[in-house]
């Protein structure tokens, strides 16, 4: 695995923020200048200096925030899963492994940056031949796919916040149909206020916290005014068992199952909104699929993004699952430490949901000391603190994104 994240880059770094219940989230100037009303944002630090010691001077080129913050996170992802990177002029490509890496809004900043100004300018001569690359949807899955000599399918989904979940699942599929021995799997988003602008003209994102940066993202709680903008990237490298094993590869956590559908904007969803029953018929088409009981969920790690959709969503948990509040597993939201990376949210959740399956712990939710009223009962099964959990064996993680999207994985503890 791969993590380019707000509060972390690489593996260990990003175990230590989860255990520590290290926010990334900061207060950003430039949003403050240009008259936003949420000033705050999670965006991965010292990134110049990172891409910078991956890649030379050429193949930075072509590497907007979007596409640098997937091709960092591919390149861990790769060697993490015991590969070396190959060299450039070596023609052997790799016929067997694929890449879906994908993106809610993509290189936004280099189209409003770059093209929209030349073009406006009558300067198109003097763009150059990177953008199109930097500015195409498949952009990320293409330059990882260069990166490393991957002959399998490549391509980029895109599925608002739910983009991260559904590569890991499309890879699943394709792995289970034989089509692929393994697929990098994940996703990306850049940092940029012409992604995060419409949010804020939305009045979806947090602006009573701008002077409190790292109490700001506040899922599950009473006070909860709006997700925090956030951006990076993970990849996670899905493998067939036969593979990894004869390889000999660390395995940090197993991919029962997983399911997408959407609630067709009816029974209360819409574009912005979930609706209930899709929500649940998601969640309990992953757990057929996993092939396990709903009792067998440990811990969930939720979409629960601080908007008034996470009192509704753990009601949905518990109704899909079967589960009351006195067996229901523990729930977490990583956003509450990395505000929500929209297109890369999924990936480094699912990154964290490994982690803690592979190292026996559970993250906090951070800033929901005042649990929402209508969820008071769960209170003892959110972590506010880390848990140590040696005994933790499967996680479901979900997410739910505009368009009335969902998502979910279930995700468990390898054990040969």
């Amino acid at each position: 695995m791969g993590v380019t994240a707000p509060n972390a880059h690489g593996l260990n770094q990003f175990e230590e923020a989860l255990r520590e219940g290290r926010s990334g989230i900061r207060f950003i100037p430039k949003l403050q200048e240009l008259n936003f009303a949420c000033q705050i944002g999670g965006v991965p630090q010292d990134f110049e200096r990172i891409r910078s010691s991956y890649f030379d001077h050429e193949k930075l080129l072509s590497l907007n925030d979007n596409i640098g913050y997937a091709s960092v996170s591919a390149v861990d992802a790769w060697t993490d899963a015991g590969f070396t990177m190959p060299d450039s002029d070596d023609d052997h490509v790799d016929w067997d492994t694929g890449v879906i890496v994908g993106s809610g809004v993509g290189g936004m900043d280099t189209i409003a940056k770059t093209v929209v100004p030349m073009v406006n300018e009558g300067k198109v001569r003097r763009m150059g031949s990177r953008i199109v690359e930097q500015v195409m949807n498949s952009g990320t899955s293409a330059r990882i796919a260069g990166l490393l000599a991957l002959g399998n399918q490549v391509t980029s989904n895109s599925s608002a916040c739910s983009t991260g979940n559904e590569a890991v699942i499309e890879a699943l599929w394709r792995i289970r149909m034989g089509l692929a021995k393994r697929v990098l799997a994940g996703g990306s988003e850049g940092a940029s206020p012409y992604i995060w602008a419409g949010f804020d003209a939305m009045r979806v994102i947090c602006r009573k916290f701008n002077d409190q940066p790292e109490a700001a993202s506040r899922p599950l709680s009473a006070t909860a005014s709006g997700f925090v903008p956030g951006s990076g990237a993970a990849v996670l490298v899905i493998e067939d068992l036969e593979s990894a094993l004869e390889r000999g590869a660390r395995i940090y956590a197993e991919v029962l199952g997983g399911a997408v559908n959407c609630g067709g904007h009816r029974m209360g969803g819409s574009i912005t909104a979930p609706n209930p029953e899709g929500v649940k018929r998601c969640i309990r088409a992953a757990v057929s699929d996993a092939a396990i009981s709903p009792e067998e969920i440990d811990a969930i790690n939720g979409h629960l993004t601080a908007t008034f959709a996470d009192p509704g969503e753990v009601k949905n948990w518990a109704a899909a699952l079967e589960r009351t509040p006195g067996n229901f597993p523990y729930i977490s939201s990583t956003k509450s430490l990395i505000g929500h990376c929209l297109g890369a949210a999924g990936a480094i959740e699912c990154v964290a949901v490994a982690l803690q399956l592979y190292k026996g712990f559970l993250h906090p939710s951070v800033n929901c000391e005042d649990i929402h009223p209508d969820i008071t009962e769960f209170k003892d099964k959110i972590p506010q603190k880390c848990m140590d959990y040696p005994e933790l064996k499967t996680i479901a993680k979900a997410g739910f994104g505009f368009g009335d999207v969902n998502s979910c994985l279930i995700f468990k503890k390898w054990e040969e």
